[in-house]
């Protein structure tokens, strides 16, 4: 069992920052892959990132990619959204999430998953 934790959100006027936090206990965190995913209201969940274990492939959504940046460190078990040049579609509940096998877009193949944190940017 892996537990994640995601921190890091809030309300942010449109162009700011923010990084979120995915904190993992459990089992070895560094045998996972890590996803971001994000679902605004009345929307379907979708991806936003995703890091390799070793973290030395990430992959982004078209509509994040140049704005956010995915990384992990494995010694402290997080892995880090960070978001700059936010917009207003950005606001949506962040989910974190794991799976044992290579990064993925689709979130049903993913394992383990946060609570989600709030993420609202206001234009």
């Amino acid at each position: 069992q892996v537990q994640l934790v995601e921190s890091g959100g809030g309300l942010v006027e449109a162009g700011g920052s923010l990084r979120l936090s995915c904190a993992a206990s459990g089992r070895t965190f560094s045998s996972y892959a890590m996803g971001w995913f994000r679902q605004a209201p009345g929307k379907e969940r979708d991806f936003i990132a995703a890091i390799s274990w070793t973290g030395g492939n990430t992959y982004y959504a078209d509509s994040v990619k140049g704005r956010f940046t995915i990384s992990r460190d494995n010694a402290k078990n997080t892995v880090y959204l960070q978001m700059n040049s936010l917009k207003s579609e950005d606001t949506a509940v962040y989910y974190c999430a794991a799976r044992s096998y290579s990064i993925s877009v689709y979130d049903h193949v993913y394992d383990y998953w946060g609570q989600g944190t709030q993420v609202t940017v206001s234009s």
